[in-house]
């Protein structure tokens, strides 16, 4: 592993820990309305993101960014990650997270998919097998619902597509970032003035909610930019098997929380566990073949 995909790796890792945490933060603000959180989000990621790429010098870049014909993807990518911020808050607030838990283990199968089928990345066999079962526990999670488990779905969905799409830019993950929050201010803004003139709060209610919804900034502003280093220098294959790092730690906290884990639930997780030993095990012979090639004499 070179120096620069071991500061992939690392970053990888950072994110997906912090992710992984995250249920803690937004259980701290349930009583205030899903939109107005991800407004803050975005409201306050806006300074977080601007401040870190002054410290690195880096500012002016988004200027020369913004006249680039590429950065179109970017507007596409704010709007996915919108989404995605959206319905992880909602589904969090409303006791929801073992099912986002469900999302975020699906999501990097989802990644090997569009890895295929967009940047042809070969399959071998186990990958097959892998997605395929991930395939059946999407279907027994159904049964267990009794509908189409769409907030795993739309958080295994987005999040993949945002990570192909932010692929398509040659930006820095900071610079990348920030601009996504600034396409989306306007938007933030709009719907906090709705909020202030239907009698809402600005500022959640009190003081100590504000300084909450302040951290929203630092809280999005760090994972995504660690992980938009690690997605430009890492396989988008090795990213997902990283990814399982943050759904665990989620669905053990969902369990924390007093979440029920009903029998047909536990085999849409046995059966997402199976795929997840497949993948990793396919992974990992991949790699000690590729070393073994490597030192092998030509």
């Amino acid at each position: 592993m070179s120096p620069d995909q071991r500061f992939g790796f690392m970053s990888g890792l950072g994110a997906y820990f912090m992710w992984g945490l995250l249920p803690l933060y937004l259980k701290l603000l349930d009583h205030i309305a899903p939109t107005d959180i991800l407004a803050h989000r975005v409201v306050w990621s806006v300074p977080t993101g601007a401040l870190l790429l002054i410290v690195a010098g880096r500012f002016h870049e988004i200027f020369a960014m913004l006249l680039r014909p590429s950065t179109l993807w970017l507007v596409l990518s704010s709007a996915l990650i919108a989404g995605n911020w959206l319905t992880y808050i909602w589904a969090v607030t409303n006791d929801r997270i073992i099912e986002a838990s469900l999302g975020y283990f699906l999501n990097p199968l989802v990644n090997v998919a569009i890895g295929a089928v967009f940047l042809s990345e070969k399959l071998r066999r186990l990958q097959w097998f892998a997605v395929s079962i991930a395939a059946i526990a999407v279907i027994v999670e159904t049964i267990a619902l009794g509908r189409l488990p769409w907030v795993s779905l739309i958080l295994c969905f987005s999040f993949a597509t945002y990570g192909y799409i932010r692929r398509q830019v040659q930006v820095d993950g900071r610079v990348g970032l920030t601009l996504e929050v600034l396409f989306l201010l306007p938007v933030a803004l709009i719907w906090l003035a709705i909020v202030a003139q239907q009698g809402g709060s600005l500022i959640g209610g009190s003081i100590p909610n504000l300084l909450m919804l302040m951290l929203a900034g630092p809280a999005t502003a760090f994972p995504l930019i660690l992980f938009a280093l690690a997605a430009k220098r890492l396989k988008f294959s090795t990213i997902g098997i990283m990814q399982y790092l943050g759904p665990t730690m989620q669905f053990l906290l969902a369990l924390a929380f007093g979440e029920t884990l009903t029998s047909l639930r536990l085999v849409t997780f046995s059966l997402i566990l199976v795929a997840v030993i497949l993948f990793s095990l396919d992974a990992y012979g991949h790699d000690r073949h590729l070393r073994r090639s490597a030192l092998r004499p030509t």
